[in-house]
């Protein structure tokens, strides 16, 4: 469900700062502040959400792959605390406007303010969901599932494919080749949607079944190797 939730909150997040991410000058017009605050709050769901996927698999992971699932905790810890510095970012721009109207400050200094506010926030959104989810979700998790087989072999296929393209469109869009918001990138990224979707519907959907034949698996594995050494 974690893996749901972060598609229904990052997504109309960009589109609820629409507003204010592309146009600065928000900081010297009426606004619309609301429509901020809900992006605000939809991306507070992304980082609780993103915590979650990686709490909830690392017990069953870790059986299997203890530094690989500690690794994933750590990664999308750290993508979640870059998410909300992104939040608090475009947070600022709204107080800073409203701090605008109120005191008629320096039109030229509140703008340069608001455009550096809003690039700190494309800077978090580059280094934490592009690369956090390709790097987390694609190869670590990607590879984790595929090796263990705890999901079919094609769609963890799908995911460290999906991992591998996602960095890539995250290294061009660092050095410039294409914007981030932009066909080029997501044709890069559809690879990786299409394995986090499939990971969430999994196992929300087929969850316990697929937790219960590894389980079995692992036990009928460690079962052989006692009766072998016995």
């Amino acid at each position: 469900m974690c893996f749901i939730l972060t598609f229904l909150g990052s997504i109309p997040a960009l589109a609820f700062y629409a507003p204010l991410l592309g146009h600065p000058e928000y900081v010297l017009g009426a606004g619309a502040d609301w429509s901020i605050w809900v992006g605000a709050l939809l991306e507070l769901i992304v980082v609780v959400t993103n915590i979650g996927t990686a709490v909830a698999l690392y017990p069953l992971m870790q059986r299997t792959h203890p530094s690989f699932a500690l690794a994933y905790v750590a990664e999308r810890i750290v993508e979640s605390v870059l998410i909300a510095v992104g939040i608090v970012s475009v947070l600022a721009v709204v107080l800073l406007r409203r701090q605008f109207a109120l005191d008629s400050a320096d039109a030229a200094m509140t703008l340069a303010t608001a455009r550096s506010l809003i690039a700190v926030h494309d800077v978090t959104f580059l280094l934490g969901p592009a690369f956090g989810a390709p790097i987390g979700n694609g190869l670590l998790l990607g590879w984790m599932m595929f090796s263990s087989r705890r999901m079919p072999r094609v769609l963890t296929s799908i995911g460290l494919l999906g991992g591998t393209m996602g960095l890539v469109t995250a290294t061009a869009v660092l050095f410039g080749l294409w914007p981030q918001i932009s066909v080029t990138s997501l044709l890069f990224t559809l690879p990786e949607i299409v394995w986090e979707a499939s990971v969430g519907l999994v196992l929300t959907f087929r969850g316990f079944s697929v937790v219960r034949d590894a389980r079995r698996t692992d036990s009928m594995a460690v079962g052989a190797v006692a009766t072998g050494g016995a």
